[in-house]
């Protein structure tokens, strides 16, 4: 039996956290990975689809150079799209797997436990002092009559291997996937329907940032059902029906994006006596299961199905393991985990949404900036959108929503000020370069101190000063 200093089972981004990290160390680490490394996020997940994006977002701002006084002809070429985004996944691949196992030994196979110490792969065995679940997820499929027997249906890990882009489709979902695909497909020329049971698009966050997105999407020909109640789908003729409370929508394919589920089975968990719900792996906030030597990591423990955030926990894990206290600084908790969604406009999000710190019963202020009320984003044509800070009359910052243009940037101000318990003035006094995006930040927070300035005791106080 082979024995090592940490094994690590599953190779997305929190196993190759505390690979990466561990190996350098000085640490000696199995790391085994049953499919492709670099997991969902880098193979099939966040990174081909935001090249997907982008090619989309290059041929629908080539489309629209009219809005920027540009007049010029535009030649589609034979590429395929796809194509080009499995060959960028190709060369990241390359050189991600170089980089994180120059001293990790890693062993491609299924992990499955034997007891708490010891886990096999193909047959041979290896045991190590602590022991790192990352997992993962897959592809959630509702029990959706008829679904299941739908031929090709697409999900995350296979539509990025189609051969072409389909002329129709039909998405199921409007979280982060099913958004940005959807836009994605739109504008490298699929005809994108969109249904979905929740009240708006992306659901986990504002409903005004949504109202904004749909807009856009609307404006781009993609037909958005919300709160759709799917009761059937078949396969008639070669082309798939979805049927709902409202209608029918007919495509060539069909793409399910109806959230995760934590993969589970293959790893025996209950010969090592590790406790896990349909939920995932249970877990403290040290990210240790109820077997103090091992840790479970990343969307496979359900907390935060997100890759920077299983990045995050893959270090505090692996800190925590060499640590001989349980230091509060390492406690999952204390980190507040911000989100983005990568459409044109963007959405991003942290901290309490307006309609959660009301749910809460907080008394909460409310300053809203609109983008077209800043030169940079109006010059820039993108004057869609605004900022919304959950903030108090202290100034204390409970929650921020942008949605616009640089959003995915915007929000990092914002979470940092929340984790550090920064306030409104904090961000007011901080000097931002001008005319950046991120201008915008502090010019809120202005609005912010300028409504302060009209309270009674101000006004009394400037009197005194006359």
């Amino acid at each position: 039996m082979k024995q090592f200093d940490i094994i690590v089972i599953g190779m997305g981004p929190a196993g190759m956290a505390v690979s990466a990290m561990g190996s350098a160390m000085g640490l000696s680490v199995l790391s085994i990975e049953k499919h492709k490394v670099g997991g969902e996020c880098l193979n099939c997940g966040c990174i081909p689809s935001k090249a997907l994006l982008k090619a989309g977002e290059a041929l629908h701002s080539a489309r629209n150079l009219k809005k920027y006084g540009v007049d010029a002809e535009l030649h589609l070429g034979a590429s395929d799209p796809m194509q080009v985004v499995r060959d960028k996944i190709h060369g990241i691949n390359d050189k991600k797997f170089q980089k994180a196992f120059e001293r990790a030994t890693l062993v491609m196979g299924t992990a499955e436990f034997l007891d708490e110490k010891t886990v096999q792969v193909d047959g041979e065995s290896y045991t190590a002092k602590k022991i790192f679940i990352a997992a993962g997820t897959e592809p959630f499929i509702p029990p959706i009559p008829g679904l299941r027997e739908i031929e090709g249906i697409l999900t995350n890990t296979n539509m990025f291997e189609i051969e072409k882009m389909p002329e129709s489709l039909t998405i199921i979902g409007g979280g982060a996937i099913g958004s940005e695909m959807a836009q994605a497909f739109t504008r490298l020329g699929t005809k994108v329907s969109l249904a979905h049971m929740d009240p708006h698009l992306v659901p986990v966050g504002d409903e005004d940032a949504a109202r904004v997105l749909q807009d856009a999407f609307e404006r781009e020909g993609i037909a958005v059902h919300n709160g759709a109640k799917i009761t059937e789908i078949k396969q008639e003729g070669g082309r798939i029906k979805t049927v709902f409370d409202a209608g029918t929508l007919e495509s060539d394919r069909i793409l399910v994006a109806t959230g995760r589920k934590p993969i589970l089975e293959p790893l025996h968990l209950e010969k090592a006596g590790i406790e896990f719900t349909r939920r995932g792996i249970t877990v403290d906030s040290h990210m240790r299961t109820n077997k103090p030597h091992i840790y479970a990591v990343g969307d496979c423990n359900g907390q935060s199905l997100l890759s920077h955030a299983a990045m995050h926990q893959g270090m505090l894990a692996l800190m925590h393991s060499l640590s001989p206290f349980s230091l509060p600084v390492l406690k999952r908790e204390r980190y507040v985990v911000p989100w983005s969604v990568f459409t044109e406009p963007e959405i991003a999000q942290v901290g309490l949404t307006e309609k959660e710190a009301r749910a809460k019963g907080l008394n909460i202020q409310v300053i809203r900036k609109e983008f077209r009320s800043y030169g940079r984003t109006v010059a820039d044509g993108h004057p869609e959108g605004f900022i919304k800070i959950i903030t108090d009359k202290r100034g204390k910052i409970h929650g921020a929503t942008i949605v616009g243009e640089a959003a995915s940037e915007l929000i990092h101000e914002w979470t940092m000020a929340i984790q550090y318990k920064k306030r409104m003035h904090h961000v007011m006094m901080m000097q931002h370069s001008f005319p950046s995006v991120s201008m915008i930040n502090k010019m809120i927070a202005e609005d912010w101190m300028m409504e302060k300035m009209k309270s009674g005791w101000m006004q009394k106080l400037v009197k005194l000063l006359k």
